[in-house]
């Protein structure tokens, strides 16, 4: 399997690749030992030039100008990569935080409700419900775990246990509050969120392309609540991700959160 390195370390392994070859022609044509040789390089490469140690020679004189030619631009990259690597984290971090503080908004006003109708219309949620009302006490280790169960488990929701009107009107009554969050630049650097956005943006569609849905076809039935089972299991490994953001970085939200869990048929705001 081929190593594929990244522009910095192709960088640092091309400079540590002139020191070492430098040092060993310095010590072949001055006759320095390795130590005075390998601190003549650096200091040549870093354009400082003590003048402790001079190149005597037409061919110690070559090495060095090689060592400048080769040295000089290797050494300015690596810590221009190194400096830009640290800005581009930070500037990551700073964006996931936008990102996140959007998701927060996105559950208060709708991923919540909607996670509370399906979850309570779906029988096979209550296999992990109880891994659903997560406490102050859980750890990432615990939302990786729960993660990995819900990504195998099945969401069934039905027509007949959802009420499909009720659905659309609530879908459509949120459809401009959904286009606003798609107008935020940041949101399509979160892959997962933008595929949950797209999912229920196709079941409003879906939903309010039919006039009447007090009683589809089995058929019309099947394709809506397909529709609505991937958009509800996307929405699901979301909000877990989420909570664990909350309990890693914010603990009074994370507390607030707890208590109105959507998987919770008592939730309530007021501590018990």
């Amino acid at each position: 399997m081929a190593v594929r390195l990244t522009r910095t370390q192709a960088y640092a392994l091309l400079f540590a690749t002139v020191l070492l070859c430098g040092t060993l022609a310095i010590m072949i044509v001055e006759r320095l030992d390795p130590f005075d040789a390998l601190s003549f390089v650096i200091v040549t490469v870093a354009t400082v030039g003590y003048g402790d140690i001079t190149p005597t020679g037409t061919v110690a004189r070559a090495v060095t100008i090689l060592v400048i030619i080769a040295g000089v631009g290797t050494f300015v990259a690596v810590f221009a990569n190194i400096i830009e690597g640290l800005l581009s984290r930070e500037e990551l971090r700073e964006r996931r935080k936008k990102v996140n503080m959007i998701i927060g908004v996105f559950f208060s006003e709708f991923g919540k409700p909607v996670l509370t109708r399906l979850s309570r219309a779906d029988p096979c949620i209550s296999a992990i419900r109880e891994r659903l009302l997560v406490s102050e006490k859980s750890t990432a280790g615990n939302f990786e775990e729960l993660e990995r169960q819900l990504t195998g488990l099945e969401y069934c929701v039905t027509a007949a246990g959802t009420d499909l009107p009720e659905l659309k009107e609530f879908l459509e009554e949120k459809r401009g509050f959904l286009l606003s969050l798609l107008e935020h630049p940041a949101i399509f650097e979160h892959d997962t969120f933008t595929s949950l956005l797209r999912a229920f943006f196709h079941l409003t569609e879906e939903l309010s392309f039919r006039k009447d849905l007090r009683d589809p076809s089995p058929a019309d039935a099947a394709h809506l609540v397909a529709d609505i089972n991937r958009a509800y299991r996307l929405l699901v490994l979301e909000w877990v991700t989420y909570m664990d953001h909350l309990g890693e970085h914010y603990p009074y939200l994370f507390s607030l959160a707890i208590r109105m869990n959507p998987f919770d048929p008592d939730a309530a705001p007021e501590i018990r």
